[in-house]
């Protein structure tokens, strides 16, 4: 029988157990010494949520689903037409080929090609891998265009839940090392951004999430002495006080400028609102095809990569 993420892909490595699927290439499930890390979904479930999708050429929202690049005005279709935004990308809905794999790891590729509102053919490679800490994740973007169509712009991520230690996402602590976070519009477009420090999201040295709605971007990340930025999420009891012995990082490397924390709380599924809380490693702001915040550009014939990845604490 046909499941409607398709072909389901299983890793495992330890402890650990991974599964990747055809449609979107992205994560459905991720479980480590019988304990699931992201809030995922079902095999006989569609992906909602964006759970665990790569997002891309453009991560988040492009307002009016337009935009100019070179002179020229390119109209995408409008995938949240609610808010009249195109949402999330082009790939989280294509078919995916394996093009290698083993018992621990694994390389899907997929072409996006020229459509209406996006002239450019990418090709897209990922390779998962699970390891002795946990999970990496290697995106690589090549633009294979017809060179009179010149240079792409673009932008990447990702959108996994983390699971919230089997309950909510106010029950837990965050760290998020960000020194900007950015306002948004009643259409989830950014209108500015600001410092944290003093205001309710500062995530630097760790706070409950708590009743807190949180759909919000966030960068001016710190990185560590390795150059990847941590965002760590542990369990904490009614004093906040950690469980030390739990948790999660979400490790990316300096290609992501950008971090999406969201709570769910707009999830079309009631039961499955604040399950989760979706970390969304970014290498650009929301709508940065028209604002031009973070906006990459891939020459024709040339290649991006980027790097992130999950680290339970108690594989550490």
């Amino acid at each position: 029988m046909t499941t409607p993420s398709g072909r389901q892909i299983r890793l495992s490595h330890a402890d650990q157990e991974l599964t990747v699927v055809e449609v979107g290439g992205g994560i459905r499930t991720y479980v480590a010494r019988g304990i699931s890390v992201i809030d995922g979904y079902d095999d006989f479930e569609m992906c909602s949520g964006g759970r665990g999708q790569l997002l891309a050429p453009w991560p988040n929202r492009l307002g009016d689903g337009c935009f100019e690049w070179q002179g020229r005005r390119h109209q995408t279709p409008l995938s949240e037409p609610e808010n009249h935004n195109a949402i999330h990308g082009l790939v989280r809905w294509l078919a995916w080929t394996v093009s290698s794999i083993g018992e621990a790891e694994l390389r899907l590729t997929c072409r996006l090609h020229a459509q209406p509102g996006w002239p450019w053919t990418l090709d897209f490679e990922v390779t998962y891998v699970l390891g002795e800490r946990g999970l990496h994740v290697r995106t690589a973007i090549a633009n294979v265009s017809a060179p009179e169509l010149g240079s792409c712009p673009f932008g990447i991520g990702w959108h996994p839940y983390l699971a919230a230690f089997g309950g909510l996402v106010d029950d837990v602590l965050l760290t998020i090392p960000a020194g900007q976070a950015y306002r948004s519009d009643g259409r989830g477009l950014p209108t500015g951004k600001y410092a944290v420090e003093g205001t309710g999201l500062d995530f630097r040295r760790g706070h409950p999430v708590g009743h807190a709605r949180l759909d919000t971007a966030f960068t001016d990340m710190r990185p560590g002495l390795d150059g990847r930025s941590a965002i760590e999420m542990v369990p904490a009891d009614e004093k906040h006080e950690i469980e030390p012995s739990r948790g999660v990082k979400l490790w990316m490397d300096s290609a992501y400028t950008h971090v999406m924390i969201y709570s769910g709380d707009t999830l079309g599924e009631p039961l499955r609102r604040r399950q989760g809380l979706a970390i969304e490693p970014m290498t650009c702001a929301p709508d940065m095809l028209r604002s031009g915040d973070g906006r990459l550009v891939l020459e024709c014939g040339h290649t991006f990569d980027a790097a992130w990845g999950l680290e339970p604490f108690s594989l550490m």
